[in-house]
């Protein structure tokens, strides 16, 4: 059933190849997103020729002209208005979504570089972070982008069981934590279970038609899933806002101590994947 209160949803993809599982996942995303009512915003950063870079081009009137300090020139690009225009035109679709959902490939272990390269420029002091010229105080579960929700559907080579708790390429949801926790829980957005797809490098029909109904089932619940329960930094846990208090989880270390344990779904388990155990 359509959805009775629209909202907007910003897609952010990035793979060359028109054919490829990211493009066919996109084309679902918002299929399902229009049917539901929804408002659909897009960057396709290929097709985009999006700029990767993040250098002293993205300011073209300096703060200071003897030093580039990125973060310098960014807050004062952002707070006066003298931003690119293709970064304003992104913060824009960011600033009106939502909920944003990141469907890439993953390379190496990460997002492609166009990708990270949109974040490092999109992501201006004043806005991500340094949010209302109150350093570290509105990070993690505060911030600019706080009240939206993002989701990132990935798109894996290799099988299921490189990536799972024993598996020799190290658990996914701790090789994207980087992302989830880093790029869009700091400045405050509610981040729900990764989608991931397994084994793409030679994926059947069969396969593809389990996978398309997996996705659109978390498409459809995308403002009704339960996000990934990071610990927010001003939520108690972290009384300098730096370290978790001596309390808190005493046992653990690494960076899954940065979420309360809540037993979920595995994503592999929701594509049809048998998890190895």
């Amino acid at each position: 059933m359509p959805s009775t209160s629209g909202k907007k949803v910003l897609i952010v993809h990035a793979h060359p190849e028109r054919t490829s599982v990211t493009n066919h996942l996109v084309d679902i995303a918002i299929e399902v997103l229009k049917a539901q009512g929804h408002e659909v915003l897009q960057s396709d950063l290929y097709a985009m020729g999006w700029k990767a870079v993040f250098d002293g081009e993205d300011f073209p009137e300096r703060a200071n002209r003897e030093r580039l300090s990125l973060i310098e020139e960014s807050g004062y690009a952002f707070a006066n208005g003298c931003q690119t225009p293709d970064v304003e035109e992104e913060q824009r679709k960011i600033q009106a979504a939502d909920a944003v959902i990141l469907l890439f490939p993953l390379w190496w272990f990460s997002m492609p570089a166009i990708m990270k390269g949109w974040v490092d420029r999109v992501w201006a002091y004043g806005l991500a972070y340094g949010y209302q010229g109150a350093g570290n105080a509105y990070r993690y579960g505060d911030g600019g982008f706080a009240g939206k929700r993002a989701l990132l559907a990935v798109s894996v080579g290799g099988p299921a069981e490189d990536y799972s708790p024993r598996g020799i390429n190290g658990p996914l949801e701790q090789l994207l934590f980087p992302i989830t926790h880093g790029t869009l829980f700091f400045p405050g957005m509610q981040v729900l279970p990764t989608f991931a797809v397994y084994g793409t490098v030679r994926i059947e029909g069969n396969r593809m038609t389990e996978v398309d109904a997996a996705w659109r089932g978390r498409v459809e619940r995308l403002f009704d899933d339960a996000p990934i329960p990071f610990r927010p930094q001003n939520g108690g846990d972290y009384p300098d806002r730096h370290v978790l208090a001596d309390h808190v989880a005493p046992t653990r270390t690494g960076l899954m101590v940065h979420v309360v344990e809540a037993p979920r779904p595995s994503v592999a388990e929701e594509c049809g994947v048998p998890v190895p155990r």
